[in-house]
C-alpha cells in the first residue's frame, strides 16, 4: 500500500533539500513523493527538481503558475492525493528513517483516521531542544493519553484537550485519505488550519492513534511566519475567529466541555500575554492592542 508524501514547498532551499533527502532515506520505500512548488524565487531550483524527478520514479513535481499561499497550496496537495495514507510534509522538517514504517503500522487498525507519532523538536541548526511551548504540549498530551506508549483517542475529550493546548505537530501527522479529502483545509485560515482540519475529522467521528515512537523531527524557528504573525497580532485575531466558530459548532453537537474550552481558550490567552513585553519592546502598538484584547476579552 503506497503512502502519499505530499510536499508543499516555499522557503529555505537547503532545508527543503534536507527534508527531501529524509523522505528518500526511509526504510519503508513504498511511497510517492509529490512536490508542489509555490514559486519560491531561486534560480537553482529548476535544475534541482528536474534532476530529482529524473533520478527516482517515485517523485513527481508540480509548480504553481501563481503563488497560492500556504492554505491554497495545502488544498492543492489534497486534490493530488492518490493513495489511502497521506502525510503533508513540512518543507523544513525531517523524517527519521522509521517514520513511514511507524505510521503504516498504525493504520493497520481500520478505525484510525489520524496518526500523531512521537517527535523531536529541532532548531534552525538541526539541534534537538525542548522549549517551553513544547514542554507544555507534552504535558497536555499526557493529560489525555497518560503514560501509555500508544493510545487511540476520540470524541469530545480529544477535541477539548486540543483546544486547551494544541499538541499536534501537523507536518508529522499522517491521515487516512478519505478523512482529509472529505474535510480538506478550511479556507481563510493560515495559522490554525491544521487544528481546524483535525477537529473537523474528530467531530465527524474520526479516531486518532497516538504513539510515543519517535520518528520525526519538527523544526521550530525563532522567527517563523507564525511568530511574526503572533507579534503583530494577526495570529491571535485568527485564533479568536476560530475559537468563536468552534464554540458554535461544539454547542450544536452538545459538546459542552469542548465549547467551554473554546470559549475560554486559556492557553492561547497565556501565549498572547507572554508576548506582550516583546511587543512593547519593539513598539508594535497595533499588535499590542490586538494581543491585549485577546488576553482580556471574554
Amino acid at each position: 500500500m503506497t503512502i502519499d508524501v505530499m510536499f508543499p514547498y516555499y522557503g529555505d532551499v537547503a532545508m527543503m533539500k534536507a527534508a527531501v533527502s529524509s523522505v528518500l532515506a526511509q526504510t519503508d520505500t513504498d511511497f510517492k513523493l509529490t512536490i508542489v512548488d509555490d514559486g519560491f524565487p531561486d534560480d537553482s531550483l529548476p535544475a534541482y527538481f528536474e534532476e530529482l524527478v529524473a533520478s527516482d520514479d517515485r517523485i513527481v513535481y508540480f509548480k504553481n503558475e501563481t503563488n497560492l499561499g500556504a492554505n491554497g497550496n495545502y488544498r492543492k496537495c489534497v486534490g493530488l492525493i492518490e493513495h489511502e495514507i497521506v502525510v503533508i510534509m513540512g518543507a523544513d522538517d525531517l523524517m527519521k528513517p522509521n517514520y513511514l514504517a511507524t505510521v503504516r503500522a498504525a493504520f493497520e487498525n481500520p478505525e484510525v483516521d489520524i496518526v500523531q507519532p512521537g517527535i523531536e523538536v529541532i532548531d534552525e541548526n538541526g539541534q534537538v531542544y525542548l522549549p517551553l511551548m513544547d514542554r507544555i504540549k507534552a504535558a497536555m498530551r499526557r493529560s489525555l493519553v497518560g503514560k501509555a506508549s500508544s493510545a487511540i483517542v476520540e470524541g469530545e475529550a480529544l477535541a477539548a484537550n486540543l483546544i486547551d493546548g494544541n499538541w499536534l505537530y501537523f507536518p508529522s501527522v499522517a491521515w487516512r485519505a478519505s478523512a482529509i479529502k472529505t474535510h480538506n483545509f478550511r479556507q481563510g485560515y493560515d495559522v490554525v488550519q491544521d487544528l481546524a482540519l483535525a477537529l473537523d475529522v474528530i467531530m465527524d467521528g474520526g479516531k486518532m492513534f497516538v504513539t510515543g515512537t519517535v520518528c520525526f523531527q519538527y523544526r521550530r524557528h525563532r522567527e517563523s511566519d507564525s511568530s511574526v504573525r503572533a507579534l503583530d497580532g494577526r495570529r491571535f485575531a485568527e485564533e479568536r475567529r476560530f475559537f468563536d466558530e468552534k464554540v458554535r459548532e461544539f454547542t450544536a453537537l452538545n459538546w459542552t466541555r469542548a465549547a467551554r474550552a473554546a470559549r475560554f481558550h486559556v492557553t492561547s490567552r497565556l501565549n498572547a500575554a507572554s508576548l506582550l513585553p516583546k511587543v512593547v519592546s519593539k513598539r508594535m502598538w497595533p499588535g499590542l492592542r490586538t494581543l491585549s484584547a485577546h488576553v482580556v476579552k471574554p
